[in-house]
């Protein structure tokens, strides 16, 4: 469900732990990646190892004396030349920093040698231990990497310079890490409908947002939460939206609010939605809502007063402020958002994922889920979880969808760190069942919903 995923700190460790020599674990590892490399490249011809001085540029080493074994023509180089195949083997997961001119130089080298590559345990230039790429960074075909996959090849930026990521058993013991990369099983923990659920104990999940012109967004997320299993929605907007609700959710109760003369919904309705949130359930506040004053009371009043865990999204996180919440809450921004909540360049955000979210985590005191390729999950006192992600979800409206998918997981009373990073893999999991690739737009998701989530039985 939690694959661990290790920082070169916590590699060390399970290293320090092994019984035996530093020699054996470097054979396993240098025969890991010259079977590899040809597995993945068997016509290649000459193979290419550019070697650092310390362990990983030993690995790299060994594996060029096992190609060479095999009948390959492979040597370690001071240049990728003519090389069908570059074994990058400068830098082991204790990288940190930029690079120095000269190993720069050699990084560019072989991103511009047209050959294959492939990272021995980190691509060269990529922090093993955050995902941050501070300078030039090798951009790899396969990496190799040894007992488990580290934290840099998962987030962002550094997990698009890892390509295919395999990993090799070189026969240390597991350790514990902080943070892991969530699999398809942890779907298995979502409760489904039983025979004795009827539509209220299913989970009731409330959604709240639309504004002249965003009336589309809440409609999604209402959507995407009656498809992800829960037996009841309510959808409540201003007056003005309740028509195209009532023609796009059929499914879907209807709640008016008061608005404004501009059509934004106001503070008025604050009572009539904590009534139908003190049955329980779970909220679901923000998609398309707007930023006038009366939406933002709207959304203070709901998050201090109402006692289901909710999550908060879109305008509902314009201007957010920590406070002493009465139940939980999981912040789901997009890094222009976050940064925007923290007072930084989103380009920082982009730099520096992990950081920015654990920042976050610190300033508001609940789960955030950070959007984004390798979306990220983290809560007060534990370590990150990262959910994967695809590149075609890079379209509008897929945040609403997700929006929907865990607000309808936290109405079936999953724990709310796991219930984002469940929503984050379903999320995911439905691009992948969607029909189409190419094209994708937010509604594929919401058919391939239920598809993805029945391979998965309950745990």
């Amino acid at each position: 469900m939690l694959e661990p995923l290790y920082t070169a700190d916590e590699m060390q460790a399970a290293e320090g732990r092994y019984p035996g020599s530093d020699e054996e674990l470097m054979e396993r590892a240098g025969c890991a990646v010259a079977d590899e490399a040809m597995r993945r490249w068997p016509d290649a011809k000459r193979f290419v190892a550019l070697c650092g001085s310390g362990k990983n540029g030993g690995d790299g080493r060994i594996a060029v004396e096992l190609l060479r074994a095999a009948g390959r023509d492979a040597e370690a180089a001071g240049e990728p030349q003519g090389a069908d195949v570059v074994l990058d083997a400068l830098f082991g997961t204790g990288f940190h920093g930029e690079p120095r001119p000269e190993a720069a130089r050699l990084i560019e080298a072989i991103n511009d040698s047209g050959a294959g590559v492939v990272s021995v345990d980190i691509p060269s230039g990529v922090n093993a231990s955050s995902g941050e790429v501070p300078g030039v960074a090798v951009r790899a075909d396969l990496t190799v990497t040894f007992h488990g996959r580290k934290v840099g090849h998962e987030v962002a930026p550094g997990r698009f310079h890892a390509g295919d990521v395999v990993v090799a058993d070189i026969g240390l013991e597991p350790g514990e890490t902080k943070s892991s990369r969530a699999t398809q099983a942890i779907l298995g923990l979502v409760p489904r409908r039983s025979a004795e659920d009827n539509k209220y104990t299913a989970g009731h999940v409330v959604v709240v947002g639309g504004s002249p012109g965003m009336t589309g967004a809440p409609c999604l997320s209402a959507l995407a939460a009656l498809r992800a299993d829960t037996g009841y929605v309510t959808l409540a907007g201003p007056s003005s939206a309740i028509p195209v609700f009532e023609h796009w959710v059929l499914e879907a109760v209807k709640r008016p609010l008061p608005e404004d003369d501009h059509g934004f919904a106001t503070a008025d309705g604050v009572g009539e939605l904590l009534d139908l949130l003190g049955k329980g359930g779970a909220l679901a506040i923000g998609p398309g809502l707007g930023r006038s004053e009366g939406t933002k009371e709207l959304v203070r009043r709901l998050l201090a007063e109402a006692r289901v865990p909710a999550v908060v999204d879109g305008d509902a996180l314009f201007e957010l402020e920590p406070a002493n919440w009465p139940a939980p809450r999981v912040l789901t921004p997009h890094s222009g958002e976050l940064a925007r909540l923290l007072g930084i360049e989103s380009d920082w955000v982009d730099a520096h994922r992990l950081e920015a979210l654990e920042r976050a985590v610190d300033r508001f005191g609940c789960v955030v889920l950070l959007k984004g390729a390798g979306t990220l999950v983290a809560e007060p006192g534990a370590g990150a979880i990262v959910c994967g992600g695809d590149p075609s979800l890079a379209t509008a409206g897929t945040g609403d969808v997700l929006t929907g998918i865990l607000a309808a997981f936290l109405a079936k009373g999953v724990e709310p760190r796991l219930a984002a990073a469940a929503a984050a893999v379903a999320h995911t999991e439905a691009a992948s069942e969607a029909p189409q690739k190419n094209g994708l737009i937010a509604s594929d998701l919401i058919e391939a919903l239920p598809r993805a989530l029945g391979d998965h039985a309950p745990i």
